[in-house]
């Protein structure tokens, strides 16, 4: 279903169908427009799901990570650019606003966990939570499923990497400071611009910048060394911060940096093209050009080693601004060793053989 106007404390303009839907309607003006009364906001519904796996594991060989979790499907942030948006069409949902208020959680996620560590042939391998969508969005705090995977992820002693923009996650330091004492925790913070107005229209439901700078200062404290990624690099819109993000990481206490340009893939770029026109209309048809440079003329260019950062001229300058820029502030010298896989425990369960003698 279209939505005309857009909604308060949303990213999304509108809501098109998803690309499987058998359905295709288009809005029109008929008239009544001024006869009625504006759309009540939309409110975030959440519906539970049991699944019968929750570990995906990655074969795409310009990711650094085999297995992760997502705990929700969809993600009230809202961040109209989430390459995770077209996910939602498997449900036969829209990418657009279905995507923000239209969620799922997976409520025997962390049954579903422990399954997988009990089994005899698991081989401990780091599990990054939440990169589809943020393991840490608003909804976090009433469904807590991911602080429930971290305490079962730390009784095991199993490794895990976090990247997120929430700040729901300074309410779990006390997990994550017991598992940083082992070296088995990796957390980044996405920061994708330091402009308060541009991350309400962006990235509507987020933590402020100044709060994802103070989650750098507090994971520092607890003994985390945090990395900061600038996702993602959108030219005429946020690359001109690249220094600044990186500047301010650092004093924050960030260790490493890294960055991801703008991804459009299936439905996202019509949903971009949106916002920019309700947004930027001034330099919209500018913006996708530049957009265009980087992946071969074409909107997106999903191929490995390519849809992360692009290609051509462009892709070089961005390219070298961050790599200058990363050195000129220290977060190219991370000496932090890898996770711990070594001390990965299965502890004793009523039940198990031999518990009986």
């Amino acid at each position: 279903m279209q939505v005309a106007s857009r909604q308060k404390g949303r990213g999304a303009t509108k809501n098109p169908e998803s690309r499987f839907s058998a359905l295709q309607t288009a809005t029109f003006d008929d008239g009544w427009a001024s006869e009625l009364e504006e759309l009540p906001a939309l409110r975030t519904t959440v519906e539970a799901e049991r699944g019968r796996s929750i570990i995906s594991r990655n074969r795409s060989p310009d990711i650094p990570f085999e297995q992760s979790i997502n705990p929700y499907r969809g993600c009230e942030h809202g961040c109209v650019y989430c390459f995770a948006r077209p996910s939602h069409s498997y449900l036969d949902l829209s990418p657009g606003l279905d995507f923000e208020t239209r969620l799922f959680q997976k409520e025997n996620a962390v049954e579903l966990l422990e399954e997988e560590l009990r089994q005899p042939g698991y081989r401990c391998r780091p599990i990054v939570l939440g990169i589809n969508t943020d393991a840490y969005q608003p909804v976090e705090r009433e469904f807590r499923l991911t602080r429930r995977l971290l305490e079962l992820l730390a009784e095991y002693r199993h490794p895990v990497s976090l990247l997120t923009k929430g700040v729901t996650i300074l309410r779990d330091l006390d997990i994550l400071a017991d598992l940083a004492r082992d070296n088995l925790v990796s957390v980044s913070v996405s920061i994708t611009t330091l402009d308060n107005d541009l991350k309400r229209t962006l990235e509507p439901r987020t933590a402020s910048p100044a709060a994802r700078l103070r989650i750098l200062s507090e994971l520092r404290g607890i003994g985390i060394r945090p990395g900061v990624m600038v996702a993602p690099v959108i030219p005429a819109i946020n690359d001109h911060e690249i220094e600044a993000i990186l500047r301010a990481s650092a004093e924050a206490g960030a260790t490493r940096a890294g960055y991801v340009v703008l991804r459009l893939p299936h439905e996202l770029k019509d949903l971009f093209r949106d916002w920019l026109a309700t947004h930027y209309p001034d330099r919209a048809e500018h913006v996708m050009s530049l957009v265009r440079q980087l992946y071969g003329g074409r909107d997106y260019d999903p191929s490995w080693g390519r849809r992360q950062t692009g290609s051509g001229h462009l892709a070089q300058l961005i390219a070298g601004r961050f790599r200058v820029a990363r050195k000129r502030h220290g977060l190219d010298r991370d000496d932090t060793p890898p996770l711990d896989t070594g001390k990965f425990t299965r502890p004793a369960r009523t039940g198990d053989q031999g518990s009986l003698f």
